[in-house]
């Protein structure tokens, strides 16, 4: 039976529908119904993915949202405006639709309080179009019913039929089995017969069968952070809040016949239709001049300026674009593009070279929008605009991720603040996630939870399902193990579902309109989104652009200026051919090397030997998974350039740089274009068709490369190629293309590659010290860098209050920290230290700083964190005197200000900074406890480290970052432990996981019960001695500990086969016995190998002991602790 359900909540009312719209409209189509509507809870998130779905299938599709209504005004935000109303609005045309787009968009950008709320007075403004629908319990109708009585109601009823029209407000009724809804219906009826208002029959639709109850009652628990074990939990009464087919929607309100057909004929009024890919771009205003002469000019500039030497190939090549631009309808874009880049290079706001297919584009080039010659490097423009395939251009740009924002900001000023907007993304419950998600809503054990979930491989794309098939161990548990049978199957109900949603990283759209005309908008506190997502806006002809932050273009450009203050030199980077520079990517030393410091990577380069900017954007398009198989045949290429051959000679000039070896997108539409015959706009559509691996079109594309179309491409064999070298190509072809890249993307890639990597051959302490100052809130990626430094021979001094500066700066031949690296220090406070300190000096000791510091923001963590990390050794005193004495010190100053201030001292009486300060008699902490506090405040040891005492290495058999799965050996380190977790076993034992640190890597490590006493009875600040195994179970390595312990002072004696001689073991052990105390007896054969004594023997070494010893073995063989 037909019947059209119009109060439906699909993924996109996010943590409460679990309505997938593609099962959605497949369930309404075998229920036998033909129409459905979408009203999600506030938002219009996926109206345009429902539009395209239901009328891919047959289903026609009405589009609405679930308003909030504020009870009293939309800006009214006070706590009794909490509670708002429900309302179901339907568009009934396209007029509709665009007001429906703004209620919803108002009701973000001016009525958010707690939700997104409307009011009447927005609602009567934009009511034309639109049909109204009483809504749910929640609804103002049903709530004045239940909370203030049939007069209110009755008159609330009447108001919104006033609002909306006659038949366009609709009483709406339900009945999901809840005892409130029973006790409304009859008066809501009675309602619609004295007013004429006509009611009409919902089900109130979160999930799409009655049997996914349970998978939406754990997504609430998700939702809310409650547990199905949770009394107070989230609840939707009665079960029945699923897609009901007509046959039980006419059962359910058999007594009200209109209700039922009511909601068809609704449906039949809803005409809603949208026009995709007609472009809406912003026009960019000129005056006296034409959009395309403008841009002629700009080109024609921008070519003198670029290339000294013009050639007729630079001129047609530009004409070309030029004019395809043009009649493509780019032109503006093109403008507006190149405006805001100007805009950004004018104030010093550093841009990337480029990125993706449009460094294909000589006009680009000359309008400095990219700086890669794309004749230079052999790109195609077609590659990037193609002008037998009408699609919008896709120009990304990167910019200083730090000014990032400035660019925006504008653009929003010169376009209209109601013009610009960020685009919306969503985060998906993905395979590995929503295990975790529904663990906890079911209140599964953490660590079964946590086992599960690593269970599922962590590639990209990866499903419950595929990981069913590829982990046998996960299938096992799911067959044989009914809770987590329970688990999967709940989570595979919810995977896939959007979590969340936020601001794109870069996406920005820019409308001739105001947005809200087009597209509905989100708010946060701080940012105006669309409700559309990018590919969205892109089908809806709205211009997107990506404004990317690149962190590295920073990196390049805070070394520029630290090279400029420290030499007075501007660096150029001139034709990027600087021998030593591939000399230094070859040599391996590439960490902080754009694209180029993976392990992998660095292999490459290593084997590769790059010579040329050619070379490093290969390696950039090769190491690629896929790609990968064809390294070794480049590199022998390389290696080898006489022995590379060709399927046929015609293919020498197209492959001769990437030695026999197609790499690029842009080789295979060279090739079909000179060996068949195709245009380079047809080319890039069979490249897009290889791509997609489509059987079909491959076999008729194979056909036309061969023997032409008879029209345009005449076909490699007309062309002299014979049939059996033609087919081979085209298979080579096929083959590459599946993995081939964009070599535009790729050149954009290198030339940041190269230029990181020039800064780091010539000024390697400026690129150091810029590369640690961009992740300086990333402890781990600082170590890693001061790791490198120390490879190179430069030293990483510790902050200094009178030297350093917020970043890490250049000092002498060292580098030295930066003060915005110390946690708990904020901005504006080492802000205020430098401009004090650049005003009057350098301070003479802590009462001088804190009395220059007063009322500049100083706090206590902040001057605790300063001592921990050094910043204060400049001055006499010990760190442990800083501590005890730093709060008397502020007391004192703070004392003496406010006395100053009453009049109790001379406001003119001249202060003494040079006041000793009063610090206890006390020594410094110990070592250990000093670089411990260090490491709190600076993420990394910077003034020692507590494993650095070789005698402590000697104990290791392998340095943790040595350690491989295949190692199957016993091994034993020596580290620190910087992380604990601890947890109870089923049986209720204890272990833990731990993570420990040497001074090559960190290892993640187990402790089982057995060896947990141990643990618990170690000193976790002191140096440990971990004996153990490599676990072959699981995607990340740990090490199974077999035995735990803190160092102890040991006693070596180098002995070979004295001891088994009888007399002198004897003698050895009496001597032992003589002599006990706490040190361990160590023997250490010849071959390195060591063996301990047993406890019982451990000794007290003393001057006698080592007399004693003296006479049974040689006193070279005795080594001290």
């Amino acid at each position: 039976m037909d019947f059209c359900h119009l109060h439906t909540h699909t993924e996109y009312s996010l943590l409460d529908g679990s309505a997938k719209i593609s099962e959605l409209i497949e369930r309404v189509k075998e229920l036998g119904m033909n129409s459905l509507a979408i009203t999600d809870h506030g938002v219009m998130f996926g109206v345009i993915d429902f539009y395209k779905i239901a009328m891919q299938k047959g289903v026609k599709p009405i589009i609405g949202c679930e308003v909030y209504v504020a009870k009293r005004t939309r800006f009214d935000k006070e706590k009794q405006d909490s509670r708002s109303y429900h309302l179901v609005l339907l568009a009934k045309d396209n007029i509709g639709y665009q007001n429906l787009i703004k209620l919803v968009s108002i009701s973000y950008v001016e009525g958010f309080y707690r939700r997104p709320r409307v009011d009447l007075d927005v609602l009567r403004e934009y009511s034309t179009g639109i049909i109204a629908l009483g809504a749910c319990l929640s609804g103002p109708v049903s709530r004045r019913l239940l909370e203030e009585g049939y007069s209110s109601a009755k008159q609330m009823a009447i108001q919104l039929n006033e609002i909306f029209g006659q038949d366009n407000f609709y009483l709406e009724i339900q009945d999901h089995g809840i005892k409130e809804q029973k006790v409304i219906i009859e008066d809501t009826i009675k309602i619609s017969k004295e007013t004429n208002i006509p009611v009409v029959a919902t089900n109130d639709i979160h999930y799409i069968r009655a049997e996914d109850k349970e998978a939406h009652e754990i997504l609430l628990c998700i939702q809310t952070g409650k547990t199905m074990q949770d009394e107070d939990r989230m609840i939707y009464e009665g079960g029945q809040f699923y897609l009901k087919s007509g046959e039980e929607m006419q059962e359910l309100f058999s007594y009200i016949p209109e209700a039922i057909t009511n909601a068809t004929l609704i449906a039949d009024k809803c005409n809603v239709t949208f026009n995709f890919n007609e472009l809406k771009l912003p026009e960019f205003k000129l005056e006296n001049i034409s959009a395309i002469d403008y841009l002629k000019n700009l080109c024609n500039n921008g070519l003198i300026k670029r290339y000294k030497n013009i050639t007729s190939e630079l001129t047609d090549r530009l004409n070309y674009e030029i004019d395809i631009i043009d009649k493509m309808g780019f032109v503006d874009y093109f403008l507006i593009t190149n405006d805001f880049i100007k805009y950004a290079k004018e104030r010093d706001i550093p841009v990337g070279p480029g990125r993706g297919s449009a460094a294909g584009s000589i006009v680009a080039y000359t309008l400095e929008i990219t700086d890669i010659d794309p004749i230079k490097y052999n790109l195609l423009f077609e590659r990037f605009l193609n002008p037998e395939r009408v699609s919008m251009p896709d120009i990304d740009i990167d910019f200083c991720y730090e000014r990032r924002s400035e660019v925006i900001d504008y653009v929003i000023d010169k376009y209209g603040e109601d013009r610009v907007a960020q685009i919306v993304t969503f985060g998906t419950m993905a395979a590995r996630a929503v295990i975790r998600d529904v663990g906890r809503a079911i209140n599964m054990p953490y660590e079964k939870n946590d086992k599960i979930a690593k269970m599922v491989p962590t590639e990209l794309k990866m499903t419950i399902d595929k990981a069913l098939q590829v982990n046998s161990d996960l299938k096992n548990l799911y067959d044989t193990d009914s809770a987590v049978k329970y688990l999967i199957d709940m989570a595979k109900k919810l995977e896939g579902l959007p979590r969340h949603c936020s601001t794109h990283a870069a996406g920005v759209v820019i409308s001739k309109d105001p947005i809200r005309e087009y597209v509905p908008l989100y708010a946060t506190a701080d940012v105006i989104t669309t409700q559309f997502p990018m590919t969205t806006l892109e089908e809806l002809g709205l211009l997107k652009m990506d404004f990317l932050g690149l962190r590295t273009l920073t990196v390049i450009d805070k070394a520029q200026k630290l090279i400029k203050k420290n030499y007075g030199i501007q660096i150029d980077f001139g034709d990027y051919n600087d021998k030593e520079v591939y000399k230094l990517i070859s040599s391996g030393n590439t960490e902080g090397i754009f694209q180029l410091e993976s392990s992998g990577m660095v292999q490459f380069m290593k084997e590769l030997l790059p010579t040329s900017l050619e070379d490093i954007i290969a390696g950039v398009s090769l190491y690629r998974p896929g790609p990968m198989e064809f390294i070794p045949k480049y590199i022998e290429g390389k290696k080898n350039p006489k022995n590379v051959t060709y399927t046929h000679p015609s293919l020498y000039n197209i492959l001769k740089n990437t030695y026999g070896c197609i790499v690029y997108q842009e080789q295979v539409m060279q090739i079909v274009r000179e060996l068949a015959g195709y245009s380079l706009g047809r080319s890039d559509l069979l490249r897009r068709a290889m791509g997609k691996k489509k059987t079909d079109v491959m076999l008729k594309e194979r056909e036309i490369f061969l023997n032409g179309d008879g029209k345009d491409v005449s076909g490699a064999i007309k062309n002299g190629i014979p049939a059996e070298v033609a087919n081979k190509i085209f298979d080579e072809m096929v083959d590459f293309a599946k993995y081939a890249f964009n070599k535009s993307h790729a050149a954009c890639y290198a030339v940041v590659a190269y230029q990181t990597a020039y800064l780091k051959t010539h000024y390697k302490l400026e690129f150091m010290a810029a590369l640690m100052t961009s992740v300086r809130d990333n402890a781990a990626k600082v170590h890693h860098y001061v790791d490198s430094c120390k490879k190179q021979n430069i030293k990483v001094l510790a902050p200094d209050i009178n030297k350093s500066i917020g970043e890490f700066k250049v000092l002498g031949e060292n580098i030295i920290y930066g003060l915005y690296a110390i946690k708990n220090v904020g901005k504006s406070i080492v802000e205020n230290i430098i401009n004090e300190r650049e005003q009057n000096g350098e301070y003479y000791n802590l009462n001088d700083f804190y009395d220059r510091m007063y009322h500049k923001d100083l706090n206590k963590k902040a001057v605790e964190s300063f001592i921990y990390a050094g910043a204060f050794d400049c001055f006499k005193g010990k760190r442990s005197q800083y501590i005890q004495a730093y709060q008397n010190i502020s007391k004192r100053v703070t004392s003496d200000r406010k006395n100053s201030l009453s009049g109790q001292q001379s406001l003119f009486a001249s202060v003494d900074h040079k006041i000793e300060d009063d610090l206890p008699d006390i020594p410094e902490m110990k070592k250990i406890d000093l670089l411990y506090f260090e490491k709190q405040v600076l993420g990394i040891y910077i003034s020692g480290h507590p494993l650095e005492d070789t005698k402590i290495q000697r104990y290791a058999s392998h340095n943790i970052s040595t350690l491989t799965h295949d190692q199957n050996d016993f091994i034993t380190i020596i580290g620190l432990v910087v992380n604990i977790r601890q947890q109870m076993t089923k049986k209720g034992d204890k272990m833990a996981f731990i993570t420990v640190e040497d001074l090559t890597a960190t290892a993640e490590c187990v402790i089982f019960p057995a060896v947990y006493k141990q643990f618990s009875e170690i000193n976790s600040q002191e140096p440990v001695i971990i004996q153990g195994r490599i676990s072959d179970k699981e995607d990340e390595l740990k090490v199974l500990i077999h035995a735990i312990s803190n160092i102890q002072p040991e006693l070596t004696l180098v002995l070979n086969d004295d001891l088994k001689v009888p007399k002198i073991r004897n003698q050895l052990l009496d001597i032992f016995i003589r002599h006990k105390g706490n040190t361990r007896i160590v023997v250490q054969s010849i071959d390195k190998s060591r063996k301990y004594f047993p406890n019982q023997y451990n000794i007290n070494i003393t001057d006698g002991l080592l007399e004693e010893l003296s006479q049974v073995i040689p006193k070279e063989c005795i080594i001290l602790p």
